[in-house]
């Protein structure tokens, strides 16, 4: 019986533990003071090594201000809610309902600063939370934490010298003031939390931290909170090499693909000696690399991790390995590009699959800012050229501001205007749209080849001299370049 029970655990963990369309036990009522036509997305992660977000519900703010969300989970599972640009996460427990309410906000932040690298956070409250709710359990005990590092943070600051026995006395003030409860989880939660941050502020070693937490104990990979722990616990402990093993000897065996030297050599380290461990801790190392190409081929890490997936015995293994693979290389060259469909100018709507069969450079931008105006120019000035000598060449640019009136009048209203005459499209409140192109700043550019494909992993901007040498042009080979043979 219990062997039914772990196959039937794993299963619903690599599924995601199921979809709100296939079963519901979770449902979240809300009310968006002024939010009226807004769409809401609830997310969780896959896991917590690819960090993968996955739709778990999709709906829009009513007339009457309010939404419904519902989603399904068999264990305490980090969720994540967003109105456009913003977010805010929690927790959600199996056969709870919850309320919550997110007061006036101004939805214009994103216009005044980059909410991609500074995130505001949705202003979500909780209402009718009963006593002893995981949430507010979790609230409190971060509050106290935060509360003692602010009181004595000379003493945590990692540019002073650390005071173990101020950790210490953390640790008894949380054991006071935040007692276990009959909620195991966030009896685990406390844990790993405290362990985590104890690491981080080298108050243990990491040997220790594997014989307490690890060595002998079962991987909960349904637990997000211990995955984390898992996670900071081991990072960059092989890919950047060990004692016994530079990283550019690790560098020799992933790049020759040779995935069983790498995964028995990882077991001179004693922290690995159990298989399972050291699979897991191979996964993560070969993330890693990924973005170390001084040691790395990129290429190779994704086959070596497809092959180390392909040839483990564990079945979340299988799956991690799955998504790791999918996760990279939709960040390769030649990765598929979604498509889109948004409104030019004229409010017609255009495809990007319109325009398969050229070089689509792509650029997203927001027409009040200097740097975008100042690439726009530029665009403006090498386009007539380019589109003369190269009849597969398409320029697109996607402006991103709320109101699709900035757009029309920059081209309609403005002598400039005139100039900037290709493909201009506005987004039209497609957040969903950025977060799948990576755009995290303005402007941003991607080249599309004419096979529908992402051409580089970051793509140059006009203002680097790209347009002038762009592989559109049809290469020319000088009499001298030709290859030498021997008459």
């Amino acid at each position: 019986m219990k062997r039914i029970l772990f196959f039937l655990s794993i299963a619903l963990w690599a599924t995601g533990m199921g979809t709100a369309g296939a079963q519901t036990n979770i449902t979240i009522h809300g009310e968006v003071v002024n939010g009226a036509g807004k769409d809401v997305y609830l997310y969780r992660y896959t896991d917590m090594l690819t960090l993968t977000e996955e739709e778990v519900d999709h709906t829009v703010v009513g007339e009457n201000r309010t939404f419904d969300l519902k989603a399904y989970a068999n264990y305490p599972t980090l969720m994540m809610m967003q109105i456009e640009n913003y977010s805010q996460s929690f927790f959600v427990e199996p056969g709870r309902d919850y309320e919550v309410y997110v007061p006036r906000f101004d939805w214009n932040i994103d216009e005044k600063k980059n909410v991609f690298l500074e995130p505001e956070v949705l202003p979500l409250e909780f209402v009718n939370m009963p006593k002893g709710e995981l949430n507010g359990l979790i609230t409190e005990f971060e509050g106290v934490v935060a509360q003692y590092i602010d009181d004595h943070r000379v003493f945590f600051d990692s540019r002073f010298r650390p005071q173990k026995r101020y950790f210490d006395s953390l640790e008894a003030v949380v054991a006071t003031r935040c007692p276990d409860t009959k909620n195991e989880f966030f009896n685990r939660y406390k844990r790993y939390q405290l362990a985590s941050m104890k690491y981080s502020l080298h108050f243990d070693t990491r040997r220790n931290m594997v014989d307490r937490y690890v060595k002998g104990k079962p991987i909960l990979y349904y637990d997000d909170n211990y995955m984390s722990f898992f996670t900071t616990l081991f990072a960059g402990s092989v890919s950047k090499g060990t004692k016994k093993l530079p990283a550019w000897l690790l560098g020799n065996w992933v790049n020759d693909l040779k995935v069983k030297v790498f995964l028995d050599s990882l077991g001179t380290d004693t922290l690995l000696r159990n298989e399972q461990v050291r699979e897991l801790v191979a996964l993560q190392a070969l993330q890693e690399a990924y973005y170390l190409p001084r040691y790395y081929e990129c290429d190779k890490v994704v086959k070596m991790i497809e092959l180390v997936g392909k040839q483990s015995k564990f079945p979340e293994h299988k799956v991690l390995a799955e998504r790791l693979v999918a996760t990279l290389s939709q960040k390769e060259e030649g990765a598929e590009v979604a498509d889109f469909v948004l409104p030019d100018v004229e409010k017609k709507m255009v495809s990007l699959n319109e325009m398969k069969g050229k070089w689509v450079y792509l650029s997203f931008v927001r027409v009040g800012d200097p740097n975008c105006l100042g690439e726009i120019e530029t665009l403006a000035h090498f386009k007539d050229s380019i589109y003369a000598k190269n009849n597969n060449v398409e320029f697109v640019t996607i402006c991103c501001d709320r109101e699709f009136q900035k757009m029309y009048h920059l081209l309609r209203n403005t002598k400039k205007g005139q100039r900037y005459n290709w493909t201009w499209l506005h987004f039209n409140g497609n957040y969903k749209l950025l977060e799948r192109y990576g755009v995290v700043s303005y402007p941003w550019f991607i080249l599309i080849n004419p096979e529908g494909q992402l051409q580089y992993t970051v793509t140059p901007s006009p203002a680097s001299g790209f347009l002038l040498h762009g592989p559109w042009q049809p290469k020319q080979q000088k009499e001298d370049d030709r290859p030498f043979f021997l008459r």
